[in-house]
Order: C-alpha cells, then structure tokens, then sequence
C-alpha cells in the first residue's frame, strides 16, 4: 500500500474514532439532562402534588402599559377602525381569583383599573363576561388536548415538552461545558446548542408556535449541581428572536426551590426579573410573588395558592347575567381594548401622570 493511502486509511480512522467519542459525550449529555428533569420533577414537582387536581389562586398584578402596546393593540383589534390617543405609559392594577383544574377547566374573575372580567370554560363550553360593556362571547379558547387529571401530571407533561426537544431529539449538538465548585459543591456546566438566523430588526410577525417555541433552536448553558442534579444557573440565548435571558436558582435547605433571579437582555425586554416561592406545611406552594421590569413595560404579581384533590369542575358552573349581550370573540376584544384605552386616557386627562413607575421587589 502506498504512503498516501496509508495515511488516507488513518486520517479516516482518527475521523470516525472522533466522532464516536462526540456521539458517546452526546449520549452522556444527554442523560444528563434527563436527569435533571427528574430531579426537578422529584424535588419542585413531586409527590404532594400527585393528588391535586384543582389550584385555587387570589392576589394582585399591577402592570406598567406602555401607550404603543395598547394604542397598537386597538388598531389591530378594529382594523384600523379605531385609533387610540394614548401618549404616557400607565400603571393598571388588577385583582385575581380564580380556580384552575389540571385538566384545563377553569373559572377566573379579575377587577381593578380596566374593569371586571369574568372568564370561564368547562370542556369546550364557556364565556368571557364585561360587567361594563354588559357583554359576553362563548368565542373562547379550546381546551388544551390530553390534559393530566393531577398536577403532578400537569407538571411531569411539561417536563416531557422539554425532553421531546433536549432529550430525544438530536437537533441541539449536545456537549459538556466547564466544572467548578460553589460553596464546596461540585458543578457541571451542559451545553445545547442549534445555529440560528441572524436577529432581523425589521420582522414584525412572526407565527404564535415560533413566539412560544423560541426555546426550541438557540444556545442553552445550564449549571448543575452533580451531587443533587438541580439547575444551579441557566443562560439561554436564540438570536433570530432576539431572546437572551440569564437565571440563577436558590434553595431551601431541603432542596426546594425558593427564589429564581433573572436578568432578562432579550431585545425590546431588557431588565431583570425574580420569582420567589414559599411553601406551606404539607410541602405544597402557599404563595408565589414576583416581578418583571424593562423600559417599555413591567407587572409586579403577589399570589396565594390552595390545593384541592377530588374537586369536580362542576363546582364552577355558572352563566352570563341575564340582560348581557352576545358578542362575537374579535368584536369582544376590540370592546375590551378600547374600554381600556378609554380609561386610561380619562386618567391622565384629570392629571394623573403614571409614567415614572418604579417597581419594588417582590
């Protein structure tokens, strides 16, 4: 055999020796990963929940509006039929209680600055109500298909959402990233990473399942502790989307989670965020607060949660006031749109100006 092919046969040897040893640390990242989808499914998710079928929630949201969001969201509604006269951002404040079934039956009123609202849906029936405009519309969104009958299942579901892509597909080239220690614990970085199109600054739209699938194609780095396999730091950038978001993990002693902080640098959102969570005495959330704050708009929310098991979804059966008229669903929208810029405008022409709005922490 000649030189050249000998060394032709080598450097084809060394190739395929490569790249078995990238499919094996793939294999191994990947396991990984699935690991810490059970540790989070066992240690934020786990047994307390498995008999839950209904949340009871009630707090508070106050949002910051920006005038473009809403003076946009009037045009589109109405095409173009109606124009709202918003100049100043404004602070809306709203109140929520609610039940939610994990099989995605649920029952919401919500009042404050805009209105009040009655939302609802068993099934595939229900109505959206504006005590206001005296109005509804049975024009609502479907139930969600193969919904679990127990949190603990709603939570797993999500979970397997985010396997299907990290896990089982091989879309993302996966491969380790750095070790180091923190606080005597051992680190494990793993990387997922997918080419992206550049961010283009002039797309306008783009479909809803790309707006809530932006975590399906980009770079995800994410820390974890090796000894107990919870996410410790968790950086994640899509650059099509101009996504790009940085979180950070804290525990409870024993294990549970207590408090996320976020620096959000997404364009257009730039801003930090945070969720904590408290917990009751049976291992359950008791009450999540939180805030999101950017440039253009920002809510601050502070929520108490109840748990119910074997509680039947026709416990929250009800009906439009008599006298309330039908509406369809874009014509209903468009009403609430409008009410709401009207009464933001009627603020700040009685010299209410919300624009310098500094949110606290939660």
């Amino acid at each position: 055999m000649k030189l050249k092919h000998v060394m032709l046969v080598s450097m084809l040897g060394f190739h395929a020796i490569g790249r078995a040893e990238t499919i094996q640390e793939s294999q191994k990242v990947r396991a990984t990963f699935q690991q810490v989808l059970d540790a989070v499914a066992s240690g934020w998710f786990g047994k307390p929940y498995q008999d839950m079928n209904a949340l009871d929630l009630k707090g508070n949201l106050t949002l910051v509006v920006s005038p473009q969001m809403i003076n946009a969201k009037v045009d589109q509604l109405s095409r173009g039929g109606a124009k709202g006269a918003l100049t100043q951002s404004a602070l809306v404040k709203l109140n929520l209680s609610g039940t939610y079934f994990a099989n995605g039956d649920f029952r919401t009123e919500m009042s404050g600055d805009f209105g009040n609202l009655v939302y609802t849906r068993i099934g595939n029936r229900g109505f959206l109500y504006s005590r206001e405009q005296n109005a509804y519309t049975t024009k609502i969104d479907p139930p969600p298909p193969g919904a679990p009958l127990s949190y603990m299942g709603w939570f797993r579901q999500v979970l397997n959402d985010i396997k299907a892509v990290y896990v089982d597909n091989t879309t993302f080239k996966a491969t380790y990233g750095k070790e180091e220690a923190s606080s005597g614990k051992p680190l494990q970085t793993v990387v997922f990473a997918t080419p992206t199109v550049p961010y283009d600054p002039k797309k306008r739209e783009q479909s809803m399942s790309d707006t809530l699938g932006f975590w399906k194609q980009g770079r995800l780095e994410l820390t974890i502790d090796k000894t107990s396999k919870l996410p410790r730091k968790l950086s994640f950038l899509n650059e099509a989307q101009g996504v790009n978001i940085l979180m950070n993990f804290q525990y409870q002693p024993d294990g549970r989670l207590q408090l996320v902080d976020m620096l959000n640098q997404s364009r257009g959102a730039q801003g930090p965020a945070a969720l904590r969570v408290t917990y009751g005495t049976e291992g359950l959330i008791s009450h999540i607060s939180g805030r999101l704050d950017n440039q253009r708009q920002g809510f601050v929310f502070d929520m108490d949660l109840g748990w119910s098991k074997g509680k039947a979804p026709t416990s929250l059966v009800s009906v439009p006031p008599p006298g309330a008229v039908k509406k369809g669903g874009e014509e209903m929208k468009t009403m609430l749109a409008v009410g709401l810029a009207g009464r933001i405008l009627d603020l700040q022409r009685k010299g209410l100006n919300l624009r310098s709005v500094t949110l606290g922490n939660p």
